[in-house]
């Protein structure tokens, strides 16, 4: 028997509501690995860092999870990514790691993208980890 059918009404809306949760959050979050991602920030490497206050030609990538674009301090972003109010959530970071130009037009970020859905979980899954 399923277990919202098995619950008294109150409980049943409160049980069903937080597996809805669950499983809602868990397909909005890209299943990726950490440690393949690392291979993956390899690309990144060259133009960004995953230290804090340490802007190389692209801004720093610690703490991006979450975070708004085009707010890290000391970096002079486009007026494009300053302007498009985007916080980078996961499945966001996955859309503009697809491709950044497409996302953002405008966008400095000369890099053309992750084609592969695999490589942008994995990158994700490293830079949502505590560096």
């Amino acid at each position: 028997m399923h277990i919202c059918v098995a619950l008294p009404a109150r409980r049943r809306m409160i049980a069903c509501a937080l597996v809805m949760g669950l499983a809602t959050s868990a397909a909005a979050a890209p299943a990726g690995d950490p440690i393949a991602g690392k291979s993956v920030f390899a690309k990144c490497a060259p133009c960004h860092s995953v230290i804090a206050d340490q802007n190389r030609i692209g801004p720093t990538l610690s703490g991006i999870v979450g975070g708004k674009a085009g707010t890290v301090t000391n970096y002079a972003y486009s007026p494009a990514l300053k302007a498009s109010g985007i916080i980078w959530t996961m499945p966001e970071l996955d859309a503009y790691l697809a491709n950044p130009r497409a996302r953002v037009p405008g966008t400095r970020m000369f890099f053309a993208g992750l084609s592969k859905a695999e490589d942008r979980a994995n990158l994700i899954a490293y830079l949502a980890k505590p560096q």
